[in-house]
């Protein structure tokens, strides 16, 4: 049986990736059963891991909602300040339309005005959405990743499993 050891997991620096490595580790190093694929490792070590694994999970999903949520902030702040902006030239519009030297004038510079604070809220609101779709697709290659290795140690242990039978037989 393997010499007991304490998981090297911290509350506020464990990753999912890292608890299971170090349960792959275990379960390699762990003394195999005479004749049988089944192997000895330490229940109470095993169980901590796996508890650490729940935890880790819940904070790596709050950290993909945490992401949504200030790409939503982004966007949301990017909408107020389009929004100012309009409303800016709205009255920068009237203003100048108020001056009877220069209504003509006033009248053009305000359309001017208007249609770029249009335009200018409208790239901030691509921006916004570039920077949302930026941040969902980076996170949906992290969690690729973490369900590919979780994939492949499962199919490691499997295949060695199946190795440890086809030997024994």
């Amino acid at each position: 049986m393997t010499a007991p050891t304490t998981p090297k997991v911290e509350d506020d620096g464990a990753s999912l990736i890292s608890i299971l490595d170090e349960l792959t580790d275990m379960v390699e190093r762990a003394r195999a059963m005479p004749m049988s694929a089944s192997v000895l490792v330490n229940k109470a070590e095993t169980l901590d891991l796996l508890d650490a694994a729940r935890g880790v999970v819940p904070a790596e999903i709050h950290a993909a909602d945490d992401i949504v949520a200030d790409a939503d902030a982004v966007l949301e702040r990017a909408r107020d300040k389009a929004q100012e902006i309009v409303a800016q030239a709205e009255a920068e519009a009237e203003r100048l339309v108020a001056a009877e030297r220069v209504v003509a004038l006033a009248q053009e510079r305000a359309e001017d005005i208007v249609a770029q604070a249009r335009v200018k809220a409208a790239r901030l609101a691509a921006d916004a959405d570039d920077y949302c779709d930026r941040k969902l697709a980076q996170l949906e290659i992290e969690l690729g990743t973490i369900a590919s290795q979780v994939s492949a140690g499962r199919e490691a242990l499997a295949a060695r499993a199946k190795h440890t039978v086809d030997d024994g037989a």
